[in-house]
């Protein structure tokens, strides 16, 4: 599974999300809705969540150091969950004390038309990147389905504006379901009780990519397909008699760390166990490029089943 992926979905999101952002904005001077604002501001949450997963993906690509000698991978897991917290106190905690304050205080919606039209534009810019985050997750999403793939997933940014993405559209159809239903029936109250549920939707999915970025942030292992093939390449390796322990964990999208502890075909000299390391860390790249770094450590079956 190639990890280069999720920078076209993010640009696609931000630019959508900047203009989105711009006239909700708008409509929102236009029309005075609760709603219309409480969707502003999560698109202009949404905006700079994607300006930190691409800060996030451009810090990974720095150079390991003396302080970081596996490199700076885990930045895109970092970023990834400051989004999740961005999410959850900008976009959520925004919209759910907006939407109790104008169900307490109804305010009348003006230019019913006009913020119709501004949400239906909003909706179809938001499709578009929708579709986009689509279309490259489903590169890695497999035979999987959509509730796996955001659990398995390695790449932070593809689950992140998936879930921002389909959890726009969504609000985008309550502000305009309960924008249209205030209108007909003359009570306010219902721009209100929208924008509690854009709100109440945001914070369930910060939660959700709370966790499974916290998760990615701790340390995860190879995914169970990943650790077939590894242990697969060394089991069948001439010059291995047993694999005693294996461990596995990503640092970063793109590298995955395997360390080994094996035993060797017996009567093998420090030379031939020195090539015989080469070789099996050259099969298990062979079938799994995302094994960077491995450190394979020869030991004695027997001694540890002692």
């Amino acid at each position: 599974m190639a990890a280069t992926g999720g920078t076209r979905t993010v640009i696609t999101a931000l630019i959508a999300n900047f203009t989105i952002a711009i006239a909700k904005f708008i409509g929102f001077v236009i029309t005075s809705s609760s709603a219309m604002l409480a969707e502003a501001v999560h698109s202009l949450a949404d905006t700079s969540n994607q300006a930190l997963l691409l800060l996030g993906k451009k810090r990974s690509e720095k150079l390991p150091s003396a302080e970081r000698p596996f490199g700076f991978g885990r930045e895109r897991f970092f970023w990834a969950f400051v989004v999740s917290l961005v999410l959850f106190s900008l976009g959520s905690m925004y919209a759910v004390y907006e939407g109790i304050e104008k169900i307490r205080h109804p305010h009348e919606i003006e230019s019913l038309w006009w913020a119709l039209a501004i949400l239906l534009f909003a909706m179809a810019m938001e499709a578009y990147a929708f579709q986009t985050a689509v279309k490259e997750s489903r590169l890695y999403k497999g035979n999987h389905t959509w509730r796996q793939f955001i659990r398995r997933s390695r790449i932070p940014e593809l689950p992140v504006v998936l879930l921002e993405d389909f959890g726009a559209l969504m609000g985008l159809a309550f502000a305009f379901i309960c924008v249209l239903i205030a209108d007909i029936t003359g009570n306010a109250v219902w721009d209100g009780v929208g924008t509690l549920s854009i709100g109440i939707l945001l914070g369930l999915i910060a939660i959700v990519l709370a966790i499974e970025t916290k998760s990615l942030l701790i340390g995860e292992g190879a995914l169970p397909e990943q650790v077939i093939r590894i242990e697969k390449a060394i089991a069948e390796s001439p010059e291995v008699s047993h694999l005693i322990d294996m461990r596995t964990e990503y640092l970063g999208p793109e590298t995955l760390l395997v360390a080994a502890k094996l035993e060797f075909r017996e009567g093998s000299s420090p030379s031939d166990i020195s090539s015989d390391v080469d070789t099996v860390e050259k099969r298990i790249r062979e079938v799994e490029p995302l094994a960077k770094i491995i450190y394979l450590e020869p030991g004695s079956f027997k001694d540890e089943d002692a």
